[in-house]
């Protein structure tokens, strides 16, 4: 494949200008877009765009292949008259110069949740149809991370692996019976989905016309507490109740004498053979329905893990362990 020397930026959407707690997909967003198409730039290097964890980092995420719906820009919301004005304006007194994640989320979960209770009573045939085609479309892992989230805000938010046994090894009774109990709740998560996915293809269309190119990121592992892990525990090496067997990092160097425990699961590469490596190839195709290109961060895992015994504080006992 032929790459022409080129220039771009790197910025997380979150690190755009904003008064409403952290950047988003809004004005600010197009506007970053025209200036890069002014300096003449081809390249808007995003980095991860999945919901973040408890540690609020883009490479820690519930899910590889559902939106980061803190980006919903409540602007665009307003626009599409799922919000008013009046509602957005009562937002909290937000820092100018880094984001206050707990006064962030409340206020995001709050006016989300006002969208979806706004859509629900729509008699929109376009929007519902949208909302409907988009959930067919997305339902191999749609379904599965709306349930996940769903189940974590009546758990507390508590990890996955503290919850009940039949729902933490997903019997299909209790999966069920979740399902119907927390109808409201799973279908709330698709629509926040939906919109994500919704904003962040008319950014992307506008970049496109702009000569503009997105270079995405998908990072080699993924999250304990995710529903990519719950949903396919054998494809990790886990113990019976959950927990990893072995963690990711990588060794003592010259910069850290105890090494770095980034504390994600080990792929059982074995057992994703069995499916000719079906999860993999469904990751890459939905991030490149994201972006134009994507970055694999820590690349060499594909070759070797630097795998940590699952209980340790640091990365030193750990050991290279070919794929």
């Amino acid at each position: 494949m032929n790459f022409p020397r080129a220039s771009g930026v790197l910025l997380h959407p979150t690190s755009l200008p904003s008064k409403y707690g952290i950047g988003d997909l809004g004005g600010e967003a197009y506007n970053f877009v025209d200036f890069l198409a002014r300096a003449k730039q081809t390249y808007w290097q995003v980095l991860p765009l999945g919901p973040t964890g408890f540690g609020d980092s883009p490479y820690q995420c519930f899910s590889a292949f559902a939106g980061n719906t803190n980006l919903i820009s409540p602007e665009r919301l307003i626009e599409d008259g799922f919000l008013t004005t009046e509602e957005i304006d009562r937002k909290p007194d937000f820092p100018a110069g880094k984001v206050d994640f707990g006064k962030l989320y409340d206020w995001k979960n709050g006016i989300l949740g006002l969208a979806y209770e706004r859509f629900r009573l729509t008699t929109s045939v376009d929007l519902r149809g949208k909302f409907e085609t988009f959930c067919q479309r997305e339902a191999a892992w749609l379904d599965d991370y709306a349930l996940f989230r769903a189940i974590k805000k009546s758990q507390n938010q508590s990890s996955w692996q503290n919850w009940d046994a039949p729902l933490k090894l997903r019997d299909e009774n209790a999966l069920n019976e979740a399902r119907e109990n927390l109808r409201e709740d799973v279908s709330a998560q698709k629509f926040q989905q939906w919109l994500f996915f919704r904003q962040w293809n008319e950014l992307k269309n506008y970049c496109h016309s702009k000569n503009i190119k997105i270079v995405g990121d998908v990072p080699i592992f993924i999250s304990l507490d995710s529903a990519d892990v719950w949903r396919n525990p054998a494809q990790f090496k886990l113990n019976a109740d959950g927990s990893p067997q072995v963690v990711a990092g990588v060794p003592p160097d010259y910069f850290s004498t105890t090494g770095q425990l980034w504390g994600n699961p080990i792929y059982n590469w074995e057992q994703m053979r069995q499916d000719d490596f079906r999860w993999w190839i469904e990751r890459v195709k939905a991030t490149l329905k994201t972006v134009d290109i994507v970055r694999v961060d820590h690349f060499r895992g594909f070759a070797a893990s630097w795998e940590v015994p699952g209980k340790d504080r640091t990365a030193q006992n750990g050991r290279w362990v070919n794929v």
